[in-house]
């Protein structure tokens, strides 16, 4: 699903005009982006939780040239499945 097909989704079920649901999904992922950038965690009760992870700096092979190359400090994003979530997506 593309952005676009879901704010249309979200727009039919929360009987919303596809304007206001587009400036809301947009605040929506604007505020998750921030969290995440000033180190917090956004958790949604069933859905699942939103986090960073550092990842140090590394070496690593590169395959088929057993080049080595350095591979630098890095934070990731993390998403942790909640329950209701992952037992929706079972019985599907």
């Amino acid at each position: 699903m593309k952005k676009a097909e879901f704010i249309q989704a979200v727009s039919e079920k929360a009987e919303l005009s596809k304007k206001d649901t587009q400036k809301v999904v947009e605040a929506a992922i604007a505020s998750i982006q921030e969290a995440l950038v000033a180190g917090k965690n956004v958790s949604f009760i069933g859905f699942g939780t939103f986090s960073t992870a550092k990842r140090a700096a590394r070496k690593a092979r590169v395959p088929g040239t057993d080049k080595i190359v350095d591979v630098p400090a890095t934070t990731a994003v993390k998403f942790k499945v909640g329950k209701r979530l992952k037992e929706a997506v079972a019985k599907s």
